[in-house]
């Protein structure tokens, strides 16, 4: 259930643990941005809830919105039951989406040094961390009645066996 700021109700809980996501059914819409600034991004994510209701599709999470961005561009991903449809947008994530959970207290300012934890933490475990997901838990409007603000940051990874040997030699 979406609270009726556009917020996630409820959420995984998958703080300091890992997912497979692949092969999960997911809306993706593109993401306008500048220098990894999202543009638009509270239009955007309205417009996905818009074609997500237009399309009678149900999310695994509702309000749950995977964001990442790069220097021109990003993406909007929302979790689906189906990939049952016809839209364009509604696509299966890659097989190999294994990521890493870490629930932020804190707004975006201060994501900086728990992204810092979450990349030395996959490092320390012999993995090279790839793309960084954002998903906004809170809005200033709700943040106060539920805790703060609270970010969930995704980080996908793989397996490195060149890593894991260097690791294994230094004895960790």
């Amino acid at each position: 259930m979406r609270l009726p700021c556009g917020c996630p109700e409820n959420w995984p809980d998958w703080h300091q643990q890992d997912q497979d996501l692949g092969g999960h059914a997911a809306h993706i819409l593109p993401l306008p941005a500048l220098l990894h600034m999202p543009l638009s991004y509270d239009l955007y994510v309205a417009r996905q809830r818009h074609d997500l209701e237009q399309l009678e599709l149900q999310e695994t999470w509702p309000g749950l919105v995977l964001t990442t961005t790069g220097l021109l561009g990003g993406r909007l991903i929302a979790l689906l039951h189906s990939a049952a449809s016809p839209s364009r947008h509604v696509q299966n994530l890659p097989v190999n989406f294994q990521v890493r959970g870490y629930l932020h207290a804190g707004g975006i300012g201060t994501v900086r040094t728990a992204h810092r934890a979450l990349q030395s933490h996959l490092f320390d475990l012999g993995r090279i961390p790839k793309e960084t997901y954002l998903c906004h838990l809170t809005c200033p409007q709700c943040a106060e009645q539920r805790g703060g603000d609270q970010i969930l940051l995704l980080r996908r990874w793989v397996a490195s066996t060149t890593l894991e040997k260097r690791l294994r030699k230094q004895g960790k």
